[in-house]
């Protein structure tokens, strides 16, 4: 009389297609969560702060979860010679990897840039915000005031490069040229006042849709023209230097088509 057993041979390879499985499954739930968080905010299910404070984090956990699964997994088939599942694992490691990554580079991020979202050519009297404040109130947004002092002097240690544009032409033509760069760089116009020389509009990211709100003024200074421009993010308290270069961007393309 002989009995059953169960070795490598009859359960082995069974919980390791199992185990693959629900490592592929943890990671495809990671990629879902990554994937919510922006979702859930542009059709208003949720707050950014959730979709960016919690589903991100979670996503971020469950991606290194589903990777590492996926590691014991294989290194398990490697050991026992069972090959069942050892695809699935690879797909897990894949998907559970690259989800991870996005969260752990935003993170990396956060000490890269000062904790202000709020950027200026003029520190000491900002371009002022009229259209974006209804526009901000709606979303729940920042305040559209100023920062003061505290602003200023982290941007002037962080980006002591951003100054007011000198153009060597006549406020009119400066305006024109100020709202037709703006409309190339596909920001949204919402004010447009050639007379006293301010443009306001907002441009949207690209995952989240997080809106930034971008005030641009036009003065004559000795005969040729000065632009300043203001870029601030209707929410959260950092914006990973997106203003900055946003400024940057839009600053380099005037002065080239001047």
């Amino acid at each position: 009389m002989t009995t059953a057993t169960s070795g490598p041979g009859i359960l082995g390879p069974r919980l390791i297609r199992h185990a693959a499985r629900v490592a592929l499954l943890i990671a495809a739930a990671a990629l879902c969560l990554l994937a919510a968080g922006p979702l859930g905010w542009r059709v208003g299910w949720w707050s950014y702060s959730l979709g960016l404070g919690t589903l991100l984090p979670w996503s971020f956990f469950w991606g290194c979860g589903g990777a590492l699964l996926g590691l014991i997994v294989i290194a398990v088939s490697l050991f026992t010679g069972a090959r069942g599942g050892i695809w699935l694992a690879v797909a897990a490691i894949v998907i559970g990897t690259a989800t991870a990554a996005v969260p752990w580079h935003l993170n990396q991020l956060r000490g890269k840039y000062p904790s202000i979202n709020d950027i200026t050519t003029d520190m000491t009297d900002p371009p002022q915000f009229v259209a974006a404040i209804p526009l901000r109130a709606a979303e729940a947004g920042n305040t559209a005031a100023y920062g003061g002092a505290a602003t200023a002097d982290r941007q002037r240690k962080a980006y002591p490069d951003i100054v007011p544009l000198i153009l060597p032409i006549p406020p009119a033509e400066a305006f024109a040229k100020a709202r037709a760069e703006a409309e190339r760089m596909g920001w949204t116009i919402d004010a447009s006042d050639p007379a006293g020389g301010r443009i306001e509009a907002y441009d949207r990211s690209r995952w989240f849709g997080f809106a930034d709100d971008i005030a641009i003024r036009v003065t004559p200074a000795d005969g040729k023209s000065r632009i300043d421009i203001r870029s601030a993010s209707r929410h959260g308290r950092g914006d990973f230097g997106v203003n900055a270069t946003r400024i940057r961007k839009y600053l380099a393309a005037l002065r080239g088509s001047s």
